[in-house]
């Protein structure tokens, strides 16, 4: 029996965990997770703590940073479409895309030609449209290999998310362009980056996935911590009973309801966190 019994941290990895904006833009490596986070991470799990994360990140590419991160709960990936048990090998949850997504990313792709997206699955296989500039360097940060195809109709069920891949001002108007649409109420649209717009099936978001992971584990919401730096961790955060954020987080991050605000995520934001935790259980 530990302090932290029957608490859960659902952190988002990217720019809250670990600082990977600069390897996004370098194209270096990944950094590891710091030593201070680390240390903060085992001494909430020894004390009683589930430690999850919940990234955007497809199974296949947070299987390749996961073996540096401290955790003994199970992750949400895709953005909230799938709970993944690593250990067992096995989901959990799982909220996919339905396949009538065919025949709206084809309209999309008749109102704005050339779109470029990934296409993620159940398992290691990523597909991709049209890659880019951009593709390269998502590709490059999540050490996952990818396979080229000419449009989604190639593409073999099931799909879990699309990922779109867009310079900003294409994103913004490929955003109004789907939400314009009736069929746009099927799914969950959000930015994950200045060029970067997710698509799920309707549900099937961080919050609504943390929620059900919390179910699982039989933890009750006042004892969720979740922490996260950008538009797809909102809904998680404002689910959790205690909802936290980097320094580096965006705006929209920053106004979230009763939001508490740590150091940058290069500055040990984790562990800062779970000092506030220390105290608050103490």
């Amino acid at each position: 029996m530990g302090k932290f019994d029957g608490v859960l941290i659902a952190s988002h990895f990217d720019n809250t965990m670990v600082y990977t904006e600069g390897a996004l833009r370098s194209g270096g490596p990944v950094p590891a997770i710091s030593r201070e986070n680390r240390d903060a991470i085992e001494y909430f799990m020894a004390q009683g703590g589930t430690f999850s994360v919940a990234t955007g990140r497809a199974l296949p590419s947070f299987a390749s940073v996961m073996d540096g991160v401290p955790m003994n709960g199970p992750t949400v990936l895709f953005n909230g479409a799938a709970i993944y048990d690593f250990p067992a090998g096995r989901y959990l949850r799982t909220a996919f895309l339905p396949e009538c997504i065919r025949d709206h990313v084809r309209q999309l792709s008749q109102l704005m030609p050339g779109l470029t997206f990934e296409i993620y699955h159940d398992d290691n296989s990523i597909h991709v449209v049209n890659p880019n500039e951009i593709t390269a360097r998502h590709l490059h940060l999540t050490h996952t290999p990818s396979q080229q195809i000419a449009s989604l109709d190639q593409a073999p069920s099931p799909i879990s998310k699309l990922l779109f891949e867009e310079e900003p001002q294409r994103l913004r108007q490929l955003e109004e362009a789907i939400r314009a649409q009736d069929w746009s109420r099927e799914y969950e649209i959000v930015a994950s980056a200045v060029n970067l717009l997710e698509i799920t099936a309707r549900g099937a978001n961080k919050g609504g996935m943390v929620r059900r992971l919390a179910e699982l584990l039989g933890v009750r919401q006042e004892n969720v911590c979740c922490v996260g730096d950008h538009a797809n961790d909102i809904p998680m955060l404002e689910y959790a009973g205690m909802a936290f954020a980097p320094e580096n987080a965006i705006p929209a991050v920053h106004r979230v309801p009763g939001i508490r605000i740590l150091p940058d995520c290069r500055e040990n934001a984790m562990a800062a966190m779970i000092e506030i935790l220390d105290r608050r259980y103490s």
